[in-house]
């Protein structure tokens, strides 16, 4: 089991791992042997996340989530296999992390009395300010 937060833990075998060649520099390493990982998970039918988390993640994954609800995470950062599958399952587990926070809902307000006379006052003295400056450009 993976421990994503304190509600949340993925089972290894929920996550598939594809070893691909990488693109980029890297020589004949890279024409040679197939370093990329792409790290495929199924979130929709994961039972390890909620119906919210699986929207939210839905959202932030993007076009990294196929209609299906896999989310697929391509690493080919670094040279070496197991550096670039570290790289992917960190990514899997930050978006999860974020996913799983619930946004805190926002509650419509208004500006005290207080607050909008202040904000009034600035507004005069500004155009005080503004009506001084314009009285002398215009006699000089």
């Amino acid at each position: 089991m993976i421990r994503v937060t304190p509600r949340i833990a993925l089972d290894e075998s929920e996550i598939e791992e594809h070893y691909i060649r990488a693109s980029g520099p890297g020589g004949q390493n890279v024409n040679k042997v197939a370093t990329a990982v792409q790290l495929r998970f199924a979130a929709a039918v994961s039972p390890a996340l909620d119906e919210g988390v699986r929207r939210r993640l839905a959202v932030l994954a993007g076009r990294r989530m196929t209609r299906d609800g896999v989310l697929i995470i391509t690493a080919e950062r670094f040279r070496t296999r197991e550096r670039n599958r570290a790289d992917a399952l960190a990514r899997l587990l930050d978006l999860i992390r974020r996913a799983a926070i619930v946004p805190k809902t926002r509650r419509a307000t208004r500006p005290s009395a207080a607050s909008r006379e202040r904000r009034l006052a600035t507004k005069a003295a500004r155009g005080r300010t503004k009506r001084l400056r314009q009285a002398r450009t215009e006699s000089e």
